[in-house]
């Protein structure tokens, strides 16, 4: 399995430099000829989704079509995708930050019956509750 780093797959989504878009995706061709898996870490996707946010500009929906591009694509596997998904969900519909969902969705999926937080935006996410 190869792991990828986030200016790895954010080269590969935005596409803005060529040579380098050419190489991540040569990269994970090649891991999937050879019958490999290409993972795409929880922490890895949160610097993503910040890297297009705030370097890229990307609005909310362009992001979540990004991210669900990366999990129906059959080459790259990413950590614990029904967290994933989850937090996709409750984050299209809410003013609180990504990483606030996925943190709450990772968190339900470990067992917890909540997440505490004192981000008042964070609490309107089913899930979280107040600190």
């Amino acid at each position: 399995m190869l792991g990828l780093d986030t200016n790895v797959l954010v080269r590969f989504l935005v596409r803005d430099h060529e040579a380098q878009f050419e190489r991540a995706r040569r990269l994970i061709k090649r891991e999937v000829g050879a019958r490999e898996k290409v993972l795409v870490s929880l922490p890895v996707l949160l610097e993503t989704e910040w890297v297009l946010r705030s370097r890229y500009g990307l609005h909310k929906q362009q992001i979540v079509n990004a991210v669900s591009g990366l999990l129906d694509a059959a080459e790259i596997e990413l950590e614990d995708e029904p967290a994933i998904e989850e937090a996709l969900y409750h984050w299209k519909d809410s003013a609180a930050d990504f990483a606030d969902c996925l943190i709450g969705a990772r968190h339900r999926r470990l067992g917890c019956r909540a997440t505490a937080t004192f981000d008042a935006t964070a609490v309107k996410v089913p899930g979280l509750v107040a600190g």
